[in-house]
């Protein structure tokens, strides 16, 4: 996508990653006060998708010490730029930050009747693992995907700023 920038998140991000929280799920919702906490914790990872200075997408990875698996704990793309490429964008941008923080595997959950995402999660070589019956506040269940990460030449260390990745250049 033309004119989309992926960055670390900031302070400044907060209202419009908020309104797109609010704007993507009805329940399951991370707050304010969570996203605050995710953007300067040493044990996740909050990018932000900008056009044109708006939040147009987002993804939490989240990291434990010790342990080679990061977990995409969230990921949201603005209703007006959907199927336009941005959520493989995001998608492959966190697999850079896990890959960025030595883990092998990025792990996620998905809700059963989210057909739009476990297409993506496919198709970008993601595999079934599992599943947590009742897992979301209305009890429905969630899709565990795993996908195995390559390697990169330089490894990033937390708290460290990533430079931000354009997309659609």
């Amino acid at each position: 996508m033309r004119g989309i920038e992926i960055r670390d998140a900031g302070v400044a991000d907060l209202a419009g990653l908020y309104q797109l929280e609010i704007d993507s799920f009805d329940s399951d919702r991370l707050t304010r006060r969570s996203m605050r906490h995710l953007i300067s914790s040493r044990s996740a990872s909050l990018r932000v998708a900008t056009a044109a200075a708006a939040v147009v997408g987002y993804h939490v990875v989240l990291f434990r010490r010790g342990n080679t698996n990061a977990r995409l704990y969230s990921l949201a793309v603005a209703g007006r730029v959907r199927d336009r490429g941005l959520g493989r964008a995001l998608m492959a941008d966190a697999e850079r930050v896990a890959a960025g923080r030595n883990c092998r595997t990025l792990r996620l959950e998905v809700r059963r009747d989210n057909r739009r995402a476990i297409r993506l999660y496919e198709r970008l070589g993601y595999r079934r693992i599992g599943t947590y019956r009742g897992y979301y506040d209305d009890a429905t269940d969630a899709i565990r995907f795993e996908k195995a990460l390559g390697s990169t030449r330089r490894r990033s260390r937390p708290g460290e700023p990533r430079p931000p990745a354009v997309v659609g250049r």
